[in-house]
Parts: C-alpha cells; structure tokens; sequence
C-alpha cells in the first residue's frame, strides 16, 4: 500500500449526523428534557455544555433524576462551595453502584459475552450473572470481609472479574486490580498501599499463543502482602493447579469450593464518596498513585458519558480491548448500567493475525469496537479492510484512546472499516476513570479531532500566561470540579500528594498535563503529555505532531522522540524508530521522514538522528515511555527513571543506557 493515498490535512470533515440522527439521539433528547425542565431554550449542543460548566450544580442534580439514580438516603446538599479538591458532591446520600448494574437487568440480551485465546465464544445471561454474584457475595461475607475491606483482583479481562467485582462493591467492599501480565513486585507495589485482606487471582494466563504460569507470583504477593487472610485462585490456564507450592497454601482456596449458594445479591447502602474502586498511575518511577474514586461520583460519570456520549444502551454490545489494569476495564463494566452488554476479550489483540478482533466483532455483534489508537494505525499499515471482510451492519462505533490518532486513522476507518459510524476518539484517563473529551452523536467528526468537551468538564487550554486560549496549543487545565475527581488517594492523610499531583501549578485548578487546542468549532486536538514537550530554538510542540508524521510510513512500526538540552547548552532532538516486520531503514526512509517533518511541521523539528531500536518501552498500560527514555539519555540510573515491573518490556529501556548525547 502506497501510504500517500491516505494523506489527509487535520480538520477534513469525515461523517455528520443527518436530520434523523440529530432528532433520535440520546443527546438531543436530554436537550429537549433540560430545556423543559428549565425553561431554557438550547438548541446547540455547545450551548448544552455551557450550561453544564456554568451551572454545575443544577446539571450534575438533573444528571441523578434524568437517571433515576436510586438514593437509599437523598442528598442535603448538591455541590459545596469548597474549590478544588475540597469541594464535596451529594453529601448525606447514600447509594450503590453495583445495585444500578444489576437493576438493568435484559431478558432478552446477555450481560456478558466473552472469547479468549484458549476459550471458545460464550454467552452470559443476566440472571446467571446475578446468581453468580450473589453466590460469591455469600462467600466473601462468610470470609468475613465487610463494608470499607479491599479485594485485590490479579485477573484478566473474564467474567469472573466482572462476577467478584459486583459481588465486592454490592456490599461496600472496595475493589482494586491489575492484570496477571504485571510483574509481582509490581504489584506488591500497588496493592501493599491498600492493604487488602482477600486476593482473588488466576493460575496463569495465555497470550499471543504462549502460556504464562502464575502460581510462583501468586505465592510471592501471598509473602509480601501481610494483610492477606485468604487467597481465591480461579483455575483457568490448569484446570487443577498445584496449590502446594504458594506461601500460604493453607490459606488458599479454589474458585469453586469458595462460592457459597445464596438467593439473591445483596446490596449494602454506601455514601456518595465511599470508595468504590482504586485504579493506579503507571508507576514507572516511585511508588503507583493509588487513586480512589466513589460509588456516586462514578455513577452519575458512567451514565453520562455512555448514554450521551457514546449512545450506549439497553441491547447494545460494548466492548473495548483492554486488561483489567487499565481503566477501561472499568468503563466496559460501567457500560452495563445501561443495561448494554459487556463484551470481553482476553489474549493478544495480534494474534494469529490483526483479524482476530474485527472476527470477534463480527460474532459478538459489537455495537461499539473500542481499541487504542495504535491498533488502528496498525490496521491502517497492515492494509487491512475489515468492512469489507466481515460483517459490521451493528457497529455504531469505532472508539479510539490511549494516544492521539492521527488523521490517516480517521480516514483509514471510515474507508475500510464502516462509512456512516461514529468514530470516537477519547482522551481522558485513570484520574477520572473517565474522558474530558470525546465523542458526540450530535457533532461532526473531523480528521484528527475529538468532537467535544464532555458535559460537565470545564476543560480549557492554558497558555504560558496562564489565560485560556482558542485555536492555540496549550496546557489541559480543569476549572470546575466533578464528581467523577478522585475522592482521594489511598492513605493520602492530609491530601498533600493529590494536591501536588493536579493543583501544584494553578491553586484550585486541575493541571491534567496533555497539549491541547480547542478550536473556535468546540473540538479538540491531543498533542501528548506537556511534560514530554519538544524545545527547539523557543519553539515547542507535542510529540504527538511528530508521531504522526513519521509513523504514517508502513516501513515504520513504532518511534519515540525527546528533545535534550547538552551540556553545551544545545538542544539535540534524536528520533528513535523500530522498523515493520521485515522491513529495513534506509537511507532512504530516513530522507522521507525528513522531509514529512519539513513539510507537515517546520524545518526546526527535524531530528538531529534518526537512530534504529529493536523495539520501544511501554507502560502497562500500553503509554509510550517518553520521559524516563529521556532522563536515562540525560544520564540518570535506569533504577531511579523506571520500575522494570511497571515497564510492559523493560529490555527496551536497557537499549539507551549507552548512548551518549555530547
């Protein structure tokens, strides 16, 4: 494929929604509610959002009746005065968020749909999932864990997870997990802040066609996490693992003999802000944030963003590819308080072929194929043509996170995957187990953009002076608090670090820490994190821009740039590039690149070297690990850049040790 054929200028409209789409969708249905409600008369959905950044309180009130949210105790206040990160939302209701999945409950559609590697397609209706928390809901309350106790999950991406997770929260237990690829000091990492008492884990795991034992790890989290009462090991890569060999074998039990027979699940009334899960930053260098958010906070997000945003609904099959150590795990869950199914897949997304997912698609009926941006340039490389090899008449919508894409996979998807879905691409993240911006069934997508701030998120784009600005690249900054904010970080005492992580820039506001440009339009531009920005001669941009440029080429798999000041006091800007499977970097590739650079960006970001690596490092979350790539370069030791754990292939990382900048 000649990849020129795909060139496409950022901003060229790609889809709009026609006379009947606007009337029908959910976003134009709460607009006429709102306006009924209010005496209001919006009509644009711009207007929409203006409200709901201006009038926080009454938006986030109408969110909790526009859904029927199930308050055990109503709230006595909405939202307090107290800014940024004191403000306090529903105070005196209580709720539970598992209750609001399982009231959903279909008849006619399963909850859960579910293929892996080494497991055939299977279907979960939603009265044997509601039989099955409530199964394992008896056991953990026979364990004796209650209200306020932390559940450590070392699971992949399986009903089961979503089975322990609903049964933890229904009794106001808190939920924490991170997939069985994490290395064990790792996760001892995260888990040993939250000091859980039951672990439910697997005995290993496939992926890319490989089997991974995890018996020796489970042991070694039995040894180093000291408040473990009980481990719970579901056998799924053996159907009869050794048990013996753990560190507390007398203390484990198999998934099967722990389920007590229960009637029905039951559900424990927690307040707003009771923890309801606690998800983790990268941790690459010190120790992982453990950022709590609660069961109210992710109620009222979860229904927001999925109904409006995303036109998930009762019937509809919601899937995204992701482990249970990112937070879309999360959302996927969350899309069943729509009453949509959770749709699952556990194992390479590679493997045997990029096909494996859209086959998975076909079958499943997605309504939604949620993935990250680097899947979708890979398809768009591989010359793939999903749309026209399999069946897609249920998509709706392609969704796309986890790093900009570039404009070449907008126009890739909406040529050879499906021309009239949405394609909604995401940027938000574990803070808010949520998206700042993202999609909009109401708006027009355009090459490269992500149509829209999402109801409620003030979010503006600040520039050196601190003033927010249009149609100019600046600092992601959140003036207004939600409730979907973390509530806290896990023995965080007196909020010191959650102040420093968000609000050490501008008091009272959240500093989120990507580029952005919000165009005069209302959508938005991604162009990576701010604190992994390219300096040359005064000029700065995301490494984002330069992604774009280099990677468009197939001969090109992956690369990573970063921006050096020399002892000198020169800048010295090296590109780092992984070639495609059997294909090499000529001389030739790299005059190309050159020149992409020259043309689409500025001469000034041309690098100093184009410089070839086996491969590059990743978080476990699939981030690109720019700024540890350049503290090494700088001449920091690899131990205090990177957690080798944290790192989803620490041997990319030992590539820079020796390279010397001058």
């Amino acid at each position: 494929m000649n990849y020129k054929e795909y060139t496409v200028k950022e901003g060229t409209l790609l889809w709009q929604p026609d006379e009947k789409q606007l009337d029908h969708c959910q976003m134009k249905q709460f607009i006429d509610q709102v306006n009924s409600k209010f005496g209001m008369n919006l009509s644009t959905y711009h207007g929409l959002w203006q409200w709901s950044v201006e009038k926080p309180e009454q938006f986030w009130e109408f969110i909790s009746r526009f859904y029927d949210i199930r308050f055990y105790d109503a709230p006595q206040r909405i939202m307090s005065q107290d800014p940024m990160p004191e403000t306090k939302w529903f105070e005196g209701a209580t709720l539970n968020f598992a209750e609001h999945i399982l009231r959903m409950k279909q008849q006619q559609h399963p909850a859960i749909i579910f293929q892996s590697e080494q497991h055939e397609y299977t279907e979960i209706n939603w009265d044997e999932l509601e039989s099955k928390v409530a199964d394992f809901q008896q056991a953990l309350l026979n364990a004796g864990i209650k209200k306020g106790d932390r559940v450590a999950a070392y699971m992949p991406n399986i009903p089961e997870t979503i089975i322990a997770f609903l049964a933890v929260s229904g009794i106001g237990a808190v939920w924490s997990s991170c997939s069985p690829d994490f290395g064990g000091e790792s996760v001892v990492d995260r888990f040993s802040q939250i000091e859980p008492r039951l672990l439910i884990t697997v005995d290993g795991y496939r992926y890319g066609g490989k089997d991974f034992d995890r018996m020796e790890r489970v042991g070694y989290l039995q040894k180093h996490l000291p408040d473990l009462e009980s481990t719970v090991i579901l056998p799924y890569l053996n159907t009869n693992p050794d048990v013996s060999q753990l560190h507390h074998p007398e203390k484990t039990v198999l998934w099967d003999d722990f389920l007590q027979t229960a009637t029905a699940p039951v559900f424990e009334p927690v307040a707003f802000d009771h923890p309801l899960w606690i998800l983790y930053s990268s941790g690459t260098t010190g120790l992982p944030k453990p950022i709590t958010h609660g069961h109210g906070g992710m109620t009222l997000e979860h229904l927001k963003y999925l109904d409006l945003h995303c036109e998930i609904g009762p019937g509809d099959r919601f899937f995204w590819f992701t482990t249970t150590g990112w937070m879309m795990w999360n959302v996927v869950v969350a899309a069943m308080l729509r009453g949509a199914t959770a749709v699952l897949y556990d194992g390479s997304p590679g493997y045997p072929d990029l096909n494996v997912l859209w086959d998975f698609a076909e079958k499943s009926r997605m309504s939604c194929f949620g993935t990250s941006a680097s899947f979708l340039m890979n398809c768009y490389k591989n010359d793939l043509s999903p749309g026209n090899q399999y069946n897609l008449e249920d998509l709706k919508m392609v969704g796309s996170t986890g790093s900009p894409l570039p404009p070449e996979g907008f126009k890739w998807v909406y040529d050879r995957v499906k021309s009239d879905l949405i394609l909604n691409s995401t940027s938000g993240g574990t803070d808010i187990c949520s998206s700042f911006v993202g999609g909009n069934p109401m708006l027009p997508v355009y090459a490269g953009e992500l149509q829209c701030r999402t109801l409620g998120a003030h979010v503006q784009a600040f520039n050196e002076e601190g003033e927010p600005v249009l149609d100019e690249v600046g600092e992601m900054m959140v003036t207004a608090p939600m409730p979907c904010m973390p509530i806290y970080f896990w023995g965080d005492e007196d909020g010191s670090r959650y102040r420093e992580s968000y609000f050490s820039m501008y008091p009272g506001v959240w500093r989120h820490g990507d580029w952005i440009k919000i165009n005069s339009r209302g959508s938005c531009v991604i162009y990576g994190r701010s604190d992994a920005t390219l300096n040359r001669m005064g000029l700065r941009i995301g490494t984002s821009e330069i992604y774009r440029a280099v990677e468009v080429d197939p001969v090109i798999a992956d690369s990573l740039v970063v921006s050096l000041e020399k002892k000198n006091g020169e800048w010295y800007m090296p590109l780092f590039v992984v070639a495609a499977e059997e294909q090499k970097i000529t001389d030739e590739v790299r005059k190309g690149i050159r020149n992409r650079i020259k043309e689409r960006i500025s001469p000034r970001f041309i690098p100093d070297d184009i410089i070839e690596v086996s491969s590059l490092p990743y978080t476990l979350s699939g981030k690109k690990m720019e700024k540890p790539v350049k503290r090494i370069l700088e001449g920091e030791l690899l131990e205090k850049v990177a957690n080798p754990d944290a790192t989803r292939n620490p041997e990319a990382l030992r590539q820079f040790i020796n390279f010397k900048i001058g």
